[in-house]
């Protein structure tokens, strides 16, 4: 009894095989289904092959039978990495600053495989244990969170993940400066508790960090901000206009990392001038050569 036909079934659709009398096999060249298998059983598509002979009995075989017919279909779209946070370029105050990023396979691909997952601090994989996970819509959100505080400085962390096809996202990286530290602030001018009948001040210091620049000043005068103030070089200055009696001014230096330094002067401005209300001179006429005294009221 001889063939009269055979197919081969696969996810569904029939693709009908010819007979090849060179190589006396049945053939047929067809497209690989256009979605990964990785998400059904045992990963693969089962597929049957028919043969049908010239009195119209059939067999049909699958990969239950025959392994050959296991059919492993990989989708070739690589997952996307997004670090979320810290930016390249930021300073941060916390020297155990989370670093967060996402993971994201395309919809229907064959997922994230977390296993192949590297996360490098300054070179060197971290610890499974300071990594944090949570499923989103095709993939994952992750948290990684220094073991032990950062030097000030600046640090860079890798990520690198597969999805379960073997297809790698292209890497990311943050480059973020550490800075735990206050930046230094000295204020010359003006003298604590100076008083003054010169309502025009030039209040000026200098400032310094060893990590994080540039160093913004902000000077306020009781309670107001007084606008931009000049650094250069570590050296500032800004003229404020004092108000009669007690002024309060409170001098801020803020580094790149949000640490700031404040320093407080009060100043007090006197402009009334002085009055005399009475004088004696006593005795008064006086022999010459002889002790005056003499006695004022001022108010």
């Amino acid at each position: 009894m001889s063939i009269a036909s055979a197919k081969i079934t696969i996810n569904g659709t029939d693709y009908a095989l010819a007979y090849n009398s060179t190589s006396g096999l049945w053939e047929a060249s067809i497209t690989a289904p256009g979605a990964t298998s990785y998400n059904l059983a045992d990963h693969v598509y089962n597929c049957n092959v028919t043969a049908t002979n010239t009195a119209g009995t059939s067999t049909t075989v699958n990969g239950s039978t025959l392994a050959a017919l296991k059919l492993r279909v990989k989708e070739t779209v690589a997952p996307v990495i997004t670090i979320t946070s810290p930016s390249t370029g930021a300073y941060v105050s916390n020297a155990q600053q989370p670093v967060a990023c996402t993971l994201v396979d395309e919809s229907g691909g064959s997922g994230i495989d977390l296993s192949s997952l590297v996360v490098k601090l300054d070179g060197t994989a971290v610890a499974a244990a300071t990594l944090s996970t949570t499923a989103i819509t095709n993939g994952y959100s992750v948290t990684y969170t220094p073991a032990s505080a950062l030097a000030d400085g600046s640090h860079t962390v890798t990520v690198a993940v597969n999805d379960y096809d073997g297809n790698a996202a292209t890497g990311k990286a943050t480059t973020y400066t550490v800075d735990t530290v206050p930046p230094t602030l000295n204020v010359t001018s003006p003298a604590p508790d100076l008083i003054t009948n010169n309502a025009s001040l030039a209040v000026a210091g200098t400032t310094n960090d060893a990590t994080s620049t540039p160093v913004t000043i902000a000077v306020k005068l009781n309670g107001t901000d007084q606008g931009a103030v000049n650094v250069s070089s570590g050296a500032w200055s800004k003229t404020v206009t004092l108000t009669e009696g007690a002024n309060t001014i409170i001098v801020t230096a803020t580094d790149a990392a949000a640490q700031a330094t404040s320093v407080s002067r009060t100043v007090t401005l006197d402009t009334t001038a002085p009055s005399i209300k009475a004088v004696t001179i006593a005795p008064n006429p006086a022999d010459a050569g002889t002790t005056l005294t003499v006695s004022v009221t001022i108010e």
